[in-house]
């Protein structure tokens, strides 16, 4: 009797973990018991996008059907947002989940990293690719850091096992002469057409050795997506981590090929079109690996359009300004999130940051979030696969170190506005300018006067915010 009731425990134990269906867990054919089958990340970047330069948020003559289609089948959100409105501050509150003003990422002085920088991303911040790396994730980064060009402060220093990329912007190391009255900005305008790749002295760089210079940048798009592909192919039966960190749409314009006069929107949208096809290449390899299911793809972009340089930069649509401001243009941007099968394929109205995929992705791979440091990201793994409402319920929007607006619900109050790169536009408010944001996304219609109880709850929330706010020590400003 004892000996048929031990199997026949058995086989209804068997029996119950062959029906755990849950997103970490595979049946592996000819085994009687699931082994477990960690979620895949990758996560795509794009370089000065606009919250209006996709097909499917709203743009009339940019071609993007392999983003359309993933925002189709999976979630396109509305309201996501970037920790800053440049590059270096957001990518850094990316990879670490924080507000980048904690880890000192954001400066009132300099407001990115250049060539010349002495600083970059502090080690002693943690960012996502240690957390996964921790759970024996395999990690890598294809294109632009710009979080320190130093050995010391390079991908490899901070968790990925692999780099291949340019170490900081593309339109840094300019070789050529300005002779034209506009300086720099007519590069962008007047002769953006006559710019070539070798007038940028960039370089790429394979983990901390550099392997071209001038980086050829025609060809970079489809390097970058050619080493993504391989990356995964090495790496499919493990669990991986990539960061696809596109150089591109930002300044200078350069397309292969293939690409070049193909978009009506001219040479910019002849860059967004080459990005897209190289992102549904790389959803193509993994439905073609068997992947696809076990695998979350995050599209957004580092912040908005830059908007002085014309034609070259792009557009957030009906957003307010763009790049280098705390309107919605400047830190309001697409976010897809893609996984065939886990994710719950809606339209996503409610709020969500960069900072959140530290925080989701650690709670996905059972990597607890470190406790001895604030994370500002929140766990969306809820709306992801559940449906439910986003937890996040406030954005804060800072320009260098300082606090100029910030949404609590679907109120925004901006206590201070500047124009992202027009000199002499700063200005204070008393009592701050009011938007709701839901119904005025343009923020056209300032609503303080009749709002003071929403202008007193937000101050309240802003107060509790700064009296616990410690800024880490400034890495960005000391140059030479």
């Amino acid at each position: 009797m004892k000996a048929i009731l031990n199997s026949t425990v058995g086989f209804l134990l068997i029996l119950l973990l062959g029906c755990t269906n849950g997103p970490n867990h595979k049946q592996v054919e000819n085994q009687d018991t699931p082994i477990d089958k960690k979620t895949n990340f990758i996560i795509i970047f794009a370089d000065d996008l606009g919250y209006g330069d996709l097909g499917v948020y709203g743009h009339p003559t940019i071609n993007t059907p392999n983003l359309d289609k993933m925002a189709s089948e999976g979630q396109k959100w509305t309201s996501f947002y970037v920790g800053a409105s440049v590059c270096t501050p957001s990518r850094a509150a990316l990879l670490t989940g924080r507000l980048p003003v904690r880890s000192g990422m954001a400066s009132p002085i300099a407001r990115v990293l250049f060539p010349n920088s002495h600083n970059g991303l502090p080690k002693s911040e943690i960012t996502l690719a240690e957390q996964l790396k921790s759970v024996d994730y395999a990690t890598a980064i294809v294109g632009k850091w710009h979080l320190g060009h130093k050995e010391e402060f390079l991908p490899t220093n901070h968790g990925f096992d692999y780099y291949f990329g340019i170490p900081y912007s593309n339109d840094m190391d300019l070789t050529r002469e300005l002779n034209t009255p506009g300086g720099y900005w007519d590069l962008w305008t007047e002769e953006a057409e006559n710019l070539k790749s070798e007038d940028f002295n960039v370089p790429l760089i394979r983990n901390t050795e550099i392997v071209e210079r001038p980086a050829d940048q025609t060809t970079i798009t489809r390097r970058f997506t050619e080493e993504s592909i391989k990356f995964i192919k090495e790496n499919k039966e493990k669990p991986f981590f990539l960061y696809l960190a596109h150089n591109l749409p930002h300044v200078p314009l350069f397309a292969s090929e293939e690409f070049l006069g193909k978009s009506r929107r001219g040479l910019y949208g002849d860059v967004v079109e080459e990005i897209d096809h190289g992102i549904g290449r790389i959803l193509n390899y993994l439905r073609e690996e068997g992947l696809a299911e076990n695998t979350i793809v995050v599209f957004t972009s580092d912040n908005g359009p830059w908007l002085p340089t014309e034609n070259s930069g792009g557009t957030a649509g009906l957003l307010k300004d763009g790049k280098g401001s705390t309107w919605e243009g400047g830190m309001r941007e697409p976010g897809i999130f893609w996984s065939p099968g886990k994710i719950k394929p809606k339209v996503v109205m409610d709020m969500g940051t960069t900072m959140d995929l530290f925080t989701t992705f650690s709670a996905i791979a059972g990597v607890p979030i470190p406790n001895d440091r604030v994370v500002d990201g929140l766990d969306l793994s809820p709306v992801l696969f559940e449906g439910a409402e986003s937890p996040r319920n406030a954005v804060y929007y800072y320009r260098g170190d300082e606090l100029y607006a910030i949404r609590v619900g679907a109120y925004k109050a901006h206590f201070i506005t500047e124009a992202g790169y027009t000199a002499n536009t700063r200005k204070e408010h008393h009592p701050p300018l009011l938007y709701n944001v839901e119904i005025d996304p343009s923020e056209r219609f300032n609503i303080s006067a009749d709002h003071p109880d929403v202008i007193a709850r937000i101050e309240n929330v802003v107060k509790a915010h700064e009296a616990k706010m410690v800024k880490g020590a400034d890495q960005l400003k000391d140059r030479g």
